[in-house]
């Protein structure tokens, strides 16, 4: 009990330091244009803003998606037809210029600044396959992820996602305020769960179905999102999706043990990954 106390003191403490520095830092953060002061007020009132590739209108999407598409081509088959938990396909694709250079654009960057509020971090983007499931488990449960305070996940989907897809599902925060009854009752869910993750049948009871927020679009749908402080999951699906997920946090950020994923070995790397094609080339 004294250690979970005193683990607890520590935690708020280090919660306050951070919003000091936010505070602080409010003077230095760039300047905004006004499409992406929207983006911005957006993310604070319900953590969540959609768009696409085209209207988000930064350089080097198209080589993007083009070097997405062929990486795509080269991983391998997953042989998980027989099993019935089929875990996503994760790729670390940091590495390649066409994901590092429209992921540091100064543009992008100052977005992001603004809404986390210190000085920003990119950590990496993970090329993702998401398979067809009949019941919910993983990511597919309702969650929050932990890498830092205020971090910003960038998804962009690379074809068209629709109910039988699988789309990205969330609850505004404006509707779990920290006032609200809702937030503490879902998030004491939470940590019953040890933070794997709660089901439908549990949200429903705090929030109605009418109200969660799905995020169904064409491929070059991009979703900013607050992964941290955004109640959210990936939906049941009858058919496969593929994903890019880019990360954010503050630097340095709160968890740095849980960003190593986006730039070390714990997934395969894209550039250290020889197709068979290739392979006769060298």
């Amino acid at each position: 009990m004294f250690h979970t106390i005193k683990y607890k003191i520590s935690a708020l403490y280090a919660d306050l330091i951070f919003n000091i520095k936010r505070w602080r830092h409010i003077k230095n953060l760039p300047a905004l244009q006004k499409r992406d002061r929207i983006i911005v007020d957006t993310l604070n009132r319900d953590g969540v803003y959609v768009t696409t590739l085209a209207d988000l209108g930064l350089d080097f999407s198209f080589e993007l998606f083009k070097a997405a598409d062929k990486q795509l081509s080269r991983m391998p088959n997953p042989n998980n037809e027989h099993l019935d938990e089929k875990w996503p396909h994760i790729v670390t694709v940091t590495g390649l210029p066409e994901f590092y250079k429209w992921a540091t654009q100064k543009r992008l960057l100052n977005i992001i600044e603004n809404y986390i509020g210190v000085p920003i971090t990119f950590q990496g983007v993970h090329l993702r396959q998401d398979f067809p499931s009949d019941h919910q488990f993983g990511t597919l449960l309702w969650h929050s992820d932990a890498e830092d305070r205020r971090l910003i996940k960038i998804f962009v989907c690379l074809h068209d996602v629709d109910e039988r897809t699988g789309p990205f599902e969330y609850i505004p925060r404006s509707l779990i305020s920290l006032f609200s009854w809702q937030y503490y009752w879902l998030y004491y869910k939470l940590f019953q769960s040890s933070y794997m993750g709660i089901d439908d049948e549990i949200v429903k009871k705090a929030i109605p179905k009418s109200l969660w927020k799905s995020c169904p679009g064409p491929a070059g749908t991009v979703i900013f999102v607050d992964t941290k402080n955004t109640l959210h999951h990936g939906t049941v699906r009858a058919k496969a999706r593929s994903t890019l997920f880019f990360c954010y946090t503050a630097n340095p950020p709160e968890r740095p043990d849980l960003c190593k994923q986006f730039w070390d070995d714990t997934y395969p790397r894209a550039e250290l990954i020889v197709s068979e094609p290739d392979k006769a080339l060298v």
